[in-house]
C-alpha cells in the first residue's frame, strides 16, 4: 500500500523520509544495488547507529554475524528475481542485545517496470521466537516423558496422519521415525484382516472429535501380531480447535488369550451339560448312525426345512438340536413344541399367539412359539398330530413366512427355520386324509430317518457302558464289570422303545445292583407279541382280538377311513388317536380301504 502510494504520487525524498519515520517498525530504503540510501528514525533509535554510521554498508554491523551472509544472499536473490522476499534474522540493539526480526523486502518500479528502489521493514518477532522455542522445549520434554512411558504413543494430526511415535512404538515395531510418518505405516504395522475395520472405526471416531478406543492387532518386529487396546484422545488449543490426536496403546494380548480360553471352557462346559442330558442317543459309531450325522453336518448350515423320521425313543429331538447348534442360528432361540401334547383347540394359540379377548380366558396378548423363535429355530415334535386347521396355518407360514395371531388382524412376518419330527408314516396319513399333502411336501424338503436301536447293534456295548457309568455315578456306586450274557441279551433284544427303553432298563438295574458287576436277565425285558402270533393264542384271546378288529373296522367305515379329528374313528370309539393307530398297526388294518372316493 505504501509503495503504491509512493509510486503514484512521486513524492519527494524528504517527504518519503518523514513517512518512513512514522512507521511503527524498523524501515529502510535501498538503492537497486542493495546499498543503503537511508533508514528511518526508529531503526537508528533501536540500533544506536547515527545516519552517518549506518550509511552505505555501515548498517551491516547491526546484523548478527551469523545472519549477515543470509541477508546479503537475500539481496543478491532480489536483484536476480526482482520478487519480494522475507527472512528471519537478528539485529543488535543499542545496548548490545540481539533480537529476532522478520525482514521483508519489496521492490519499487518505475513506469517501465525497472526497479528504482528497495524498501525493507524489520518487524520484532523476539517474543514469538521465544514462544516457539518454549514450545519446542516443551515438546522435547514431552517426548522424553513419552519415551519413558511403557505405553505405545503416536501423535497424529487432526486428520489422523502420524507425525511422531514414542520409543515404545519404535522398539516394538522395529520402525524408524521415517517409517512412522510414511504413508504405508498402518498397512505395515496392523494385521491385514483388521485394516478395513480399523479404517471405518477410526474415520467414525475422528469425525466425532471425541475420545474413542479400538482393539487391533499390531505386528511386532519378530513378525508376531499382538492385540492392543488403542485409546484416542483429542487435544485442542485455547480456541477449541482440534490440533492433535494422542493415540495410546496398551498390550492386551494376554487378556484376549485368557478371554478366549475362558470362552472355550464355557463352550466345553455347556456342551458337557447338553451331552449329559440330551446326547445319550448319539453315543456310538455304527454305520447307520454315522450316515445320519453326516447328513446333519451337510444340512445344518443351510436354511432348509428338515423332517426327522423315526420310532419313539430314537433321539429325534437330539438331532434337531444338533442341526440348530451347527447352524448360523445357533446363537438364537431353539423353541420346541410337542404338537401331540397340545389340546386341538389351543394349537393355533400356542403356535401363533393370541390377542387379548380372542377367547374366554385370553386376558392379555400372548406371543406364540413362532414369534418367540424369530431369528432362530422352531422344532415341531410329533408334527403328524396337528389338527387340520393348524396344518393350514402352518402351511401358510412355511410358504409366506407370515401369520396373524388368534383374534388379530395384523400380519406378522417372521424369520424362522422349521424342523419337524414324527414317528408316524406321513405318506399313509396323507393317503388317509389326516395330513395335508401340500404340507407334507413343504416339510419333506430334507428327510432324515433316525435308525432304530436294533439297527445299531454295534453301538449297544458302547451305549451300555456309557449309561451304566452315568447312572452309577449318580447313584454313588462303583460298577466295574458288565457281564457278557447281559451284552448278548441286549444285542439280541429288538428294543421297541429304542434308546429310551435302554436307559430305563439300565437305570433300574443300577439302582438294584449290589456289587461291582452289572447284570440283567431276560425277565427285565418287555416281551412283544408279533401280529402273526394271534393265531397261536387261546380261543378266548383270539375271539377278543377278532372282536376288536371288527369294532375298529366298523368305526373306520363310518369315518370313511379317517382316524383322527372330531369326526374320525378315534373320536367315535372314545379313545386317543395314538391308541387307535397303535391297534390298527398291531392288527394289520389298512384304513385307506374304508375311504370313499
Amino acid at each position: 500500500m505504501l509503495l503504491r502510494e509512493i509510486a503514484e504520487t512521486k513524492i519527494s525524498a524528504a517527504h518519503l523520509r518523514k513517512i518512513l519515520d512514522t512507521i511503527p517498525t524498523l524501515a529502510s530504503c535501498n538503492l537497486p544495488d542493495g546499498s543503503n540510501e537511508f533508514l528511518n528514525q526508529r531503526w537508528h533509535d533501536y540500533t544506536g547507529l547515527s545516519p552517518q554510521e549506518a550509511r552505505g554498508r555501515g548498517w551491516r554491523v547491526a546484523v548478527h554475524p551469523e545472519d549477515l551472509q543470509k541477508v546479503l544472499d537475500t539481496f543478491r536473490a532480489l536483484r536476480t528475481s526482482g520478487e519480494p522476499r522475507e527472512i528471519e534474522h537478528r539485529l543488535r540493539r543499542h545496548d548490545g542485545e540481539y533480537r529476532w526480526f522478520l525482514f521483508r523486502v519489496e521492490p519499487l518500479r518505475d513506469e517501465l517496470g525497472n526497479i528504482v528502489r528497495w524498501y525493507a521493514t524489520n518487524t520484532d518477532i523476539e517474543n514469538l521466537k521465544r514462544t516457539e522455542e518454549k514450545l519446542r522445549q516443551d515438546e522435547r520434554e514431552l517426548r522424553r516423558i513419552t519415551d519413558a512411558i511403557p505405553l505405545t504413543i503416536v501423535i497424529q494430526r487432526p486428520d489422523g496422519t502420524p507425525i511422531y511415535a514414542n520409543q515404545a512404538v519404535l522398539d516394538y515395531s522395529g520402525f524408524t521415525m521415517e517409517d512412522v510418518v510414511a504413508s504405508d505405516f498402518r498397512a505395515r504395522l496392523f494385521h491385514p484382516e483388521d485394516l478395513e475395520r480399523l479404517r471405518e472405526e477410526r474415520q467414525a471416531g475422528l469425525s466425532r472429535g471425541l475420545p474413542f478406543e479400538i482393539e487391533q492387532r499390531a505386528r511386532r518386529k519378530d513378525g508376531q501380531y499382538r492385540w492392543f487396546l488403542v485409546r484416542y484422545h483429542p487435544f485442542r488449543d485455547e480456541h477449541g480447535r482440534l490440533v492433535r490426536w494422542y493415540a495410546t496403546g496398551t498390550d492386551i494380548d494376554d487378556r484376549k488369550r485368557t478371554e478366549d480360553r475362558v470362552r472355550n471352557e464355557n463352550i466345553a462346559l455347556r456342551e458337557d451339560i447338553v451331552r449329559s442330558s440330551m446326547f445319550e442317543e448319539i453315543v456310538g459309531s455304527s454305520a447307520p448312525l454315522r450316515r445320519v450325522l453326516a447328513q446333519v453336518e451337510k444340512v445344518a448350515p443351510t436354511v432348509s426345512t428338515v423332517l426327522i423320521l423315526g420310532e419313539t425313543g430314537t433321539g429325534k429331538e437330539l438331532i434337531a438340536r444338533a442341526i440348530h447348534s451347527r447352524s448360523k442360528r445357533s446363537g438364537r432361540a431353539f423353541i420346541r413344541v410337542n404338537c401331540a401334547a397340545i389340546p386341538p383347540p389351543l394349537v393355533a394359540s400356542e403356535l401363533f399367539g393370541h390377542e387379548r379377548g380372542a377367547f374366554t380366558g385370553a386376558l392379555q396378548r400372548r406371543l406364540g412359539r413362532f414369534e418367540s423363535a424369530d431369528g432362530g429355530t422352531l422344532f415341531l415334535d410329533e408334527v403328524g398330530e396337528l389338527p387340520p386347521e393348524a396344518q393350514v396355518a402352518l402351511l401358510r407360514v412355511l410358504q409366506d413366512r407370515e401369520f396373524e395371531r388368534v383374534g388379530g388382524s395384523q400380519t406378522i412376518s417372521v424369520d424362522v427355520r422349521v424342523l419337524a419330527a414324527t414317528n408316524r408314516d406321513l405318506g399313509i396319513a396323507v393317503a388317509e386324509g389326516t395330513f395335508r399333502e401340500d404340507l407334507f411336501y413343504r416339510l419333506n424338503v430334507f428327510p432324515l430317518r433316525m435308525p432304530a436301536l436294533r439297527e445299531r447293534g454295534d453301538d449297544i456295548p458302547i451305549l451300555v457302558k456309557y449309561l451304566v457309568n452315568r447312572y452309577a455315578e449318580g447313584a454313588g456306586k462303583s460298577i466295574r464289570h458288565i457281564t457278557k450274557p447281559t451284552l448278548d441279551l441286549f444285542r439280541a433284544y429288538h428294543w421297541p422303545g429304542n434308546v429310551r427303553e435302554l436307559q430305563n432298563v439300565i437305570e433300574r438295574a443300577v439302582i438294584l445292583c449290589d456289587d461291582e458287576t452289572f447284570a440283567v436277565d431276560d425277565t427285565w425285558l418287555t416281551p412283544v407279541v408279533a401280529p402273526h402270533s394271534v393265531a397261536t393264542r387261546s380261543p378266548l384271546v383270539a375271539n377278543l382280538v377278532e372282536h376288536e378288529r371288527e369294532v375298529i373296522e366298523h368305526a373306520l367305515r363310518e369315518a370313511e377311513g379317517v382316524v383322527g379329528g372330531p369326526a374320525g374313528a378315534a373320536a367315535k370309539l372314545g379313545i386317543p388317536r395314538q391308541t387307535l393307530e397303535s391297534k390298527i398297526k398291531k392288527l394289520g388294518i389298512k384304513p385307506h380301504r374304508f375311504k370313499t372316493s
